[in-house]
């Protein structure tokens, strides 16, 4: 591994712990020429999944996507990092777990839904309205009446 402030490729492992709930390998290293610490972490590659878009379109499935689309979601709303990396994880293992080769992008859509549903009612309700593109006020007051009633 190359120290990403000097270049050189000579350091030497400090620390090495499992993370994102044992999915990665996260370690912090010291150069031995220039001293500074630099944080890596390690992943198992695993085969790619495919996306299959409503067009009909094949796309990569991209932990980054999910992840950008948890943070819109959740902007503003008392939930951590910490939560929403396990969230993306639990993501991340339900479609490597449930899917050889390829997820259609609506029940990745659905997927994502579930997991939010639990982890925040506010940031599903906004997840939910880009995702179905909600037309008017009828299609949100019809995904929060679930909540309303349980709450009653």
């Amino acid at each position: 591994m190359k120290c990403p402030f000097c270049r050189t490729d000579n350091d030497r492992v400090i620390d090495s712990r499992a993370c994102q709930d044992g999915f990665s390998i996260r370690r912090r290293r010291e150069c031995l020429k220039c001293r500074r610490r630099y944080t890596t972490y390690e992943r198992i590659e695993e085969s790619t999944i495919k996306v299959v878009k409503r067009d009909g379109s094949r796309v990569p499935f991209t932990r980054g996507k999910i992840k950008s689309g948890l943070e819109r979601a959740c902007w503003k709303r008392p939930i951590s990092d910490r939560e929403i990396e396990r969230t993306v994880a639990a993501i991340e293992n339900d479609v490597y777990g449930s899917f050889e080769t390829e997820i259609d992008s609506q029940r990745l859509g659905e997927l994502v839904m579930e997991h939010l549903r639990d982890l925040d009612e506010v940031a599903f309700v906004r997840f939910a309205s880009v995702y179905r593109q909600f037309a008017d006020a009828g299609d949100f007051v019809a995904e929060v009446r679930p909540f309303l009633t349980k709450a009653k």
